[in-house]
This record gives C-alpha cells, sequence and structure tokens, in this order.
C-alpha cells in the first residue's frame, strides 16, 4: 500500500447507504481516478462535462477498469466492497447559464447530495474572456464552481445522516498570486508566457479562500482544498508545448521535471479521495484545511489564509453574479 491508498478508505453499500458525488471534469486526468476509487468505494457519481460522448467513453473505461481490479480482490474483500453507479450531467464551466441549468438539472434527480468536487480546470491559457465577460482561467478554476456549489448547497444541507462535503482542487500555483489582489485584476499584459501564471495563481487562490470562506458560513459542511502534486501528464500543459519553436523545449522541461517530482494522475486523486473519504476529518478539528500531495495536511500560502481578503473576494464574486443575473439567494 502506498502512502494515501484510497483501499485504506471505507466503503459503502449504495443499497444500505446511498452516497451521491457531483464531480466536474471526472472523465479525464486525476477526475478520472477519483470517479473510479469512488465508483469502487460505492458512490453513485455523477461527472459533470461538456461532451456527453466524451464523458460516456470515460464511464465505459471506468467499469471495464472496476471490474479489473475487483477481479484481483479477494472472496472477503468482495463481501464488503460495492459499486456504485456513473452519470453523465451536462455543463460547461466557459457559460454560466450552463452551469445555472446542471444546477437545476441535478436537483431534478436528487433530492440530497453529499459531496461535491470542483475538479475541473485549465492553466496557463492566453489572455481571453468568457461570453459572461470574465478571464477565462479565473471563470473555469473558480467562478463556475462558486456558483454551482452555491446552487447546491440546499441539498448537501438536507443531509441528515452524515456530514457533506466540498472539496476544491487546488494547485501549488496559488503560490504564484504573493500579495492580495482584487479578482477583477485581468494581468492581461504581455508577455503573456509570464502575466498567465499570475492569473492561474489568481484563481486557484481565491479557490482555496472560497472553501475557507465556505467552512465559516456553512459550519455544517465540511470543506477542503486540495493540490493534488506535479501530476505533469495531463493535457494542462498542451498549450505550452504546442508553442511554436519553444514548445518542444517545454515539453522536455515537463517530462524531465514530472520524472524528478512527479506523481501519476491516480496518486494525485489521492488528496482528493481523502478529503471525501476518511472518517477521521472531523468539522470540529478539519474544516476548511488544506491537503497536499498523496493527503499530507499542509499550509496554503498567507494570502489564501487571509479571511478579509477572503471575504472582499466572496463579496466580489457575489456581486458580480448578481450583475449577470444569477442570485445566490
Amino acid at each position: 500500500m502506498s502512502q494515501g491508498d484510497p483501499d485504506n478508505l471505507p466503503y459503502f453499500n449504495p443499497s444500505e447507504e446511498r452516497r451521491v458525488c457531483f464531480i466536474t471534469g471526472g472523465n479525464s486526468g486525476i477526475g478520472y481516478y477519483t470517479v473510479l476509487h469512488l465508483y469502487l468505494h460505492g458512490y453513485i457519481v455523477y461527472l459533470g462535462g461538456r461532451s456527453r460522448t466524451r464523458v460516456e467513453t470515460a464511464i465505459k473505461s471506468i467499469k471495464e477498469e472496476a471490474i479489473s481490479r475487483r477481479s484481483k480482490f479477494s472472496s472477503k474483500q468482495l463481501n464488503g466492497r460495492f459499486l456504485g453507479d456513473l452519470k453523465f450531467l451536462e455543463i460547461d464551466l466557459l457559460n454560466l447559464q450552463s452551469v445555472n441549468k446542471a444546477a437545476i438539472e441535478f436537483k431534478s434527480r436528487e433530492k440530497q447530495l453529499h459531496v461535491i468536487i470542483n475538479n475541473a480546470g485549465v492553466m496557463a491559457q492566453p489572455y481571453s474572456k468568457t461570453m459572461d465577460n470574465f478571464e477565462i482561467q479565473l471563470q473555469v478554476n473558480y467562478v463556475s464552481h462558486f456558483l454551482l456549489t452555491n446552487k447546491l448547497l440546499p441539498l448537501l444541507e438536507a443531509n441528515d445522516t452524515i456530514t457533506p462535503r466540498v472539496v476544491y482542487l487546488s494547485s501549488i500555483g496559488h503560490w504564484l498570486c504573493p500579495i492580495p489582489v482584487e479578482l477583477g485584476t485581468q494581468f492581461d499584459y504581455r508577455p503573456n508566457i509570464i502575466f498567465t501564471w499570475f492569473r492561474y495563481g489568481l484563481a486557484k487562490t481565491a479557490g482555496i479562500q472560497f472553501m475557507k470562506s465556505l467552512a465559516r458560513s456553512h459550519p455544517t459542511i465540511l470543506c477542503f482544498a486540495v493540490h493534488p502534486g506535479f501530476v505533469m501528464n495531463t493535457n494542462l500543459f498542451s498549450h505550452f508545448t504546442r508553442l511554436p519553436l519553444i514548445g518542444f523545449m517545454f515539453w522536455v522541461f515537463f517530462q524531465i521535471f514530472g520524472y524528478i517530482f512527479g506523481v501519476s494522475n491516480e496518486q494525485g486523486s489521492y488528496s482528493t479521495l481523502k478529503c471525501v473519504l476518511s472518517e477521521e476529518l472531523t468539522l470540529e478539528n478539519d474544516n476548511g484545511k488544506y491537503f497536499a500531495t498523496l493527503g499530507v495536511e499542509s499550509e496554503p500560502s498567507y494570502v489564501a489564509r487571509s479571511i478579509s481578503h477572503g471575504d472582499q473576494n466572496w463579496a466580489w464574486t457575489v456581486a458580480e453574479l448578481n450583475k449577470r443575473g444569477y442570485s445566490l439567494n
């Protein structure tokens, strides 16, 4: 068993204790393995994604992988381990109307929600704005997840037997926002190869602050932010590796860095899985915490820990969503 291995975490029988999870970006990368393990642990998992074809292809692959892994279990293990279920739900984080529609659709299907995993993200994108007039990294990594989570809070709070949980997939890249910066700051400067990282750090910092603020405003919900580790074999770096002339240099650098410091996609899911499944984490002792690679408790940056800055960013986000017609009341 490697450190953080989810096999050490509790399993559930969905026919006796139905647990429901909504995850964004669960069809690839870290999200794929997060869904795989939750499925193996008996969870009903809704995979939110833009493409039905891609998500349903991933669902088929996950189910096949689950069968393969279960074939290696002993009879004793199988007696206590049950498969959950996997479902597609359309959501496009680039479009707030789609996010709002997904929340409405989910409420029509389920009366309770036990876990939200705000997993999907983009990184190192050229400066651009979405149709909702947010910088692209800010909306995908933070604003859309803020709206989705708040819209589904009533279903989380409807739980009367277990403590619901919200997990936000952050990054060590949040340290690239070294000072408190207003979320409306665009960093639309040149060269993009530098300032794209400030925008990324700003968005990921906001996500950590969101979890800390949510833990204070809704103290019956366990909220966590996680850093999965240096997962290099994802499509997050595709923009840099496709750049003319220097793209190959970036590819070589990422390969070397990943070989020395990196973890696999599956290992990258362990922090999230600990925050979802561990019964040792409690409201009294752990709400709002930040966990790093393999589920090791850590501390985010000074800016990410700032209560006052987090409150400012929460107020800014609510105001901006209200301007666009998305009330959180």
